[in-house]
């Protein structure tokens, strides 16, 4: 369902090793809003939702809420370090457009 590249499990590894209590995992969802529609949300959380969809990708639990699992099915996370600036970005084979900053879907 979700794929993260070795870069963004190791920047998810990261966070969690420097998190101060130890989350189970990354929740990804996506909101309405941004500039095409939709917004990616992503964050460590320390359990999942009794609903959640639960996919381990390199080690790291994702978890994913019903509402978004048929909008980012197949999305490919990577994190990136560029001279613009560093952070995730989303393959999203459902996604119609997208804003540039590439945060947000339609």
């Amino acid at each position: 369902m979700i794929v993260l590249t070795d870069s963004a499990v190791e920047a998810v590894r990261s966070a969690i090793d420097k998190a101060e209590a130890e989350p189970a995992g990354l929740r990804i969802q996506v909101e309405a809003g941004g500039c095409a529609g939709y917004k990616y949300m992503m964050g460590l959380v320390g359990q999942p939702e009794a609903d959640d969809a639960v996919i381990a990708s390199g080690g790291v639990s994702v978890f994913i809420d019903p509402i978004s699992q048929p909008l980012i099915a197949g999305t490919t996370i990577d994190f990136v370090v560029a001279l613009e600036g560093s952070g995730f970005t989303f393959e999203n084979p459902n996604a119609s457009s997208r804003c540039s900053c590439g945060k947000s879907f339609g």
